[in-house]
């Protein structure tokens, strides 16, 4: 990402790196039978069904390090920034969502003979990078070895166009074991689930008890600059600060479910707070 020093990486993050590295290592050095891998990959055209365990089972197992490089650098870049936004819970369980949506999904394709047995995380990160154009479209980001940056929402788009154009020129080619079209299962949910969270926060919600929450939420930027120029002050120091207290609000919400758990006037509120926190800094 350009301009942007390395981001530190986020509980989540780090423990899906360190669980599927050791996985690997495992894998190239004591588990070297290819029956553990069959065992563990997720293969459509062999009923599934049966082996349940592999919609998850899937995604920690790798076809080498090169793959398994790949998957984790884009867990990392990407990853990190989704989590600090949802939440660790919340972000782990839309990468396990992601993961077995993209096995779904090359369930759905087998009934068109699309039955490439597959491994690997490709669909549950292509997932997260998803997640990340969604909340920062705009981010330029440098791909190695383009030295031009491109936007998220750019990037997303050329990674479904390729991985539809492979899937169709190499369809259940076993080189790699990789299955093309499934990762666009793992795009395909992750658009789902945003499509859905956006139609939620539309819905008209109950009407807070407490008055006070519902001015604060939706006060334009004048109040709020007021309110904030007036507690920098000292004013109102014997009373109550509606300002604070919806503050406060947010926070323990944010701490308590995640920030993905906002409505997006919440949001809003929260973001015109900083920049007017930031301008009296100024």
């Amino acid at each position: 990402m350009s301009n942007i020093a390395l981001p530190r990486m986020t509980r989540w993050v780090w423990r899906l790196i360190v669980a599927n590295s050791v996985i690997a290592l495992l894998m190239a050095t004591v588990l070297t039978s290819s029956r553990v891998s069959e065992l563990l990959m997720f293969d459509p055209g062999n009923n599934p069904i049966s082996r349940p365990w592999t919609f998850v089972t899937y995604m920690f197992i790798h076809g080498g390090l090169f793959h398994l490089l790949g998957n984790m650098v884009g867990l990392y870049f990407f990853g990190t920034a989704v989590e600090h936004r949802m939440g660790s819970r919340s972000f782990l369980l839309y990468y396990l969502y992601c993961g077995v949506g993209a096995a779904v999904f090359s369930l759905g394709l087998s009934s068109l003979g699309y039955n490439t047995p597959f491994l690997g995380s490709s669909g549950a990160v292509l997932g997260v990078a998803l997640a990340f154009a969604m909340f920062w479209p705009d981010a330029e980001i440098l791909v190695f070895p383009i030295p031009i940056p491109i936007k998220a929402r750019t990037l997303v788009i050329v990674i479904t166009g390729v991985s539809t154009f492979f899937g169709l020129i190499f369809r259940n080619s076993p080189v790699g074991n990789v299955a093309h079209l499934a990762h666009l299962g793992g795009i395909l949910a992750g658009y789902i689930f945003f499509r859905v969270q956006a139609f939620s926060q539309r819905v008209p919600a109950t009407p807070p008890r407490q008055v006070e929450r519902v001015v604060m939420v939706q006060s334009s930027s004048r109040e709020i600059d007021q309110q904030v120029a007036g507690t920098s002050r000292g004013e109102g120091r014997t009373t109550i600060d509606p300002l604070t207290v919806e503050l406060d609000r947010v926070l323990d919400k944010i701490n308590e479910k995640g920030i993905s758990s906002l409505t997006v006037d919440e949001r809003r509120f929260l973001d015109e707070v900083a920049r007017r926190k930031q301008k009296d800094m100024h």
